[in-house]
Protein backbone atom coordinates (compact mmCIF):
# COMPACT_ATOMS: atom_id res chain seq x y z
CA UNK A 1 0.00 0.00 0.00
CA UNK A 2 2.78 2.42 0.76
CA UNK A 3 4.29 1.92 -2.68
CA UNK A 4 0.99 2.70 -4.33
CA UNK A 5 0.67 5.97 -2.33
CA UNK A 6 4.22 6.88 -3.20
CA UNK A 7 3.57 6.29 -6.88
CA UNK A 8 0.43 8.45 -6.75
CA UNK A 9 2.36 11.23 -5.00
CA UNK A 10 5.13 11.10 -7.61
CA UNK A 11 2.53 11.17 -10.38
CA UNK A 12 0.77 14.15 -8.77
CA UNK A 13 4.07 16.02 -8.37
CA UNK A 14 5.01 15.26 -11.98
CA UNK A 15 1.63 16.52 -13.20
CA UNK A 16 1.94 19.72 -11.16
CA UNK A 17 5.46 20.35 -12.47
CA UNK A 18 4.45 19.62 -16.06
CA UNK A 19 1.43 21.91 -15.87
CA UNK A 20 3.58 24.66 -14.35
CA UNK A 21 6.09 24.38 -17.19
CA UNK A 22 3.40 24.27 -19.86
CA UNK A 23 1.42 27.19 -18.45
CA UNK A 24 4.39 29.49 -17.74
CA UNK A 25 4.35 31.26 -21.16
CA UNK A 26 0.58 31.42 -21.06
CA UNK A 27 0.77 33.16 -17.70
CA UNK A 28 2.75 36.02 -19.25
CA UNK A 29 0.16 36.31 -22.03
CA UNK A 30 -2.60 36.24 -19.44
CA UNK A 31 -1.01 39.14 -17.57
CA UNK A 32 -0.81 41.21 -20.77
CA UNK A 33 -4.39 40.29 -21.64
CA UNK A 34 -5.55 41.24 -18.16
CA UNK A 35 -3.72 44.57 -18.44
CA UNK A 36 -5.35 45.29 -21.81
CA UNK A 37 -8.74 44.30 -20.43
CA UNK A 38 -8.23 46.63 -17.48
CA UNK A 39 -7.30 49.56 -19.71
CA UNK A 40 -10.28 48.80 -21.94
CA UNK A 41 -12.59 48.67 -18.94
CA UNK A 42 -11.11 51.92 -17.68
CA UNK A 43 -11.76 53.63 -21.00
CA UNK A 44 -15.35 52.38 -20.98
CA UNK A 45 -15.96 53.67 -17.45
CA UNK A 46 -14.29 57.00 -18.22
CA UNK A 47 -16.40 57.31 -21.38
CA UNK A 48 -19.56 56.77 -19.34
CA UNK A 49 -18.76 60.02 -17.54
CA UNK A 50 -17.12 61.89 -20.42
CA UNK A 51 -19.59 61.25 -23.26
CA UNK A 52 -22.60 62.95 -21.62
CA UNK A 53 -20.51 65.97 -20.65
CA UNK A 54 -19.03 66.37 -24.13
CA UNK A 55 -22.42 65.82 -25.78
CA UNK A 56 -24.09 68.46 -23.61
CA UNK A 57 -21.26 70.86 -24.36
CA UNK A 58 -21.58 70.20 -28.10
CA UNK A 59 -25.36 70.76 -28.08
CA UNK A 60 -24.89 73.95 -26.09
CA UNK A 61 -22.29 75.08 -28.62
CA UNK A 62 -24.68 74.33 -31.46
CA UNK A 63 -27.38 76.45 -29.84
CA UNK A 64 -25.05 79.35 -29.06
CA UNK A 65 -23.39 79.07 -32.48
CA UNK A 66 -26.79 79.25 -34.15
CA UNK A 67 -27.68 82.33 -32.11
CA UNK A 68 -24.32 83.89 -32.93
CA UNK A 69 -24.94 83.26 -36.62
CA UNK A 70 -28.42 84.79 -36.43
CA UNK A 71 -27.45 87.85 -34.40
CA UNK A 72 -24.37 88.54 -36.53
CA UNK A 73 -26.47 88.81 -39.63
CA UNK A 74 -25.41 85.48 -41.08
CA UNK A 75 -21.67 85.78 -40.50
CA UNK A 76 -20.36 82.21 -40.58
CA UNK A 77 -16.99 83.20 -39.11
CA UNK A 78 -18.69 84.37 -35.90
CA UNK A 79 -20.58 81.08 -35.60
CA UNK A 80 -17.43 79.09 -36.38
CA UNK A 81 -15.65 80.61 -33.36
CA UNK A 82 -18.27 78.99 -31.13
CA UNK A 83 -18.90 75.81 -33.10
CA UNK A 84 -15.34 74.55 -33.63
CA UNK A 85 -14.33 74.24 -29.97
CA UNK A 86 -17.68 72.83 -28.90
CA UNK A 87 -18.48 70.38 -31.71
CA UNK A 88 -14.99 69.22 -32.71
CA UNK A 89 -12.87 67.11 -30.37
CA UNK A 90 -13.04 63.66 -28.84
CA UNK A 91 -16.38 62.16 -27.89
CA UNK A 92 -15.10 58.97 -26.23
CA UNK A 93 -12.10 58.08 -24.11
CA UNK A 94 -9.99 55.43 -25.82
CA UNK A 95 -7.18 53.24 -24.58
CA UNK A 96 -4.74 55.58 -26.39
CA UNK A 97 -5.96 58.42 -24.18
CA UNK A 98 -5.48 56.42 -21.00
CA UNK A 99 -2.03 55.20 -22.00
CA UNK A 100 -0.91 58.77 -22.75
CA UNK A 101 -0.29 58.16 -26.46
CA UNK A 102 -2.91 60.74 -27.40
CA UNK A 103 -4.22 63.71 -25.43
CA UNK A 104 -7.93 64.09 -24.76
CA UNK A 105 -9.32 67.04 -26.70
CA UNK A 106 -12.49 68.19 -24.97
CA UNK A 107 -12.30 71.51 -26.79
CA UNK A 108 -11.98 70.76 -30.48
CA UNK A 109 -9.53 72.55 -32.72
CA UNK A 110 -9.61 72.76 -36.48
CA UNK A 111 -6.14 72.69 -37.93
CA UNK A 112 -5.04 76.01 -39.26
CA UNK A 113 -4.39 76.67 -42.91
CA UNK A 114 -0.70 77.18 -42.14
CA UNK A 115 -0.40 73.70 -40.58
CA UNK A 116 -2.25 72.12 -43.51
CA UNK A 117 0.00 73.99 -46.00
CA UNK A 118 3.14 72.81 -44.20
CA UNK A 119 1.95 69.19 -44.27
CA UNK A 120 1.13 69.40 -47.98
CA UNK A 121 4.47 71.07 -48.74
CA UNK A 122 6.47 68.45 -46.85
CA UNK A 123 4.50 65.66 -48.51
CA UNK A 124 5.24 67.11 -51.96
CA UNK A 125 8.95 67.46 -51.09
CA UNK A 126 9.01 63.80 -50.05
CA UNK A 127 7.44 62.83 -53.39
CA UNK A 128 10.04 64.94 -55.26
CA UNK A 129 12.91 63.26 -53.42
CA UNK A 130 11.46 59.80 -54.05
CA UNK A 131 10.98 60.58 -57.76
CA UNK A 132 14.54 61.92 -58.25
CA UNK A 133 16.96 59.55 -60.00
CA UNK A 134 19.82 58.07 -58.01
CA UNK A 135 22.85 60.27 -57.65
CA UNK A 136 20.94 63.56 -57.37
Amino acid sequence: MTTRRGALRRLAVALVCASALISAPAAADDVEMAKNAGVGLGSAVASLLYVPAKTLYAFGGLAVGGLAYAFSGGDADVARVVLEPSVLGDYVITTDHLSGERPVQFFGRKESRVERYDEERYASEDRDVAAAPDGW
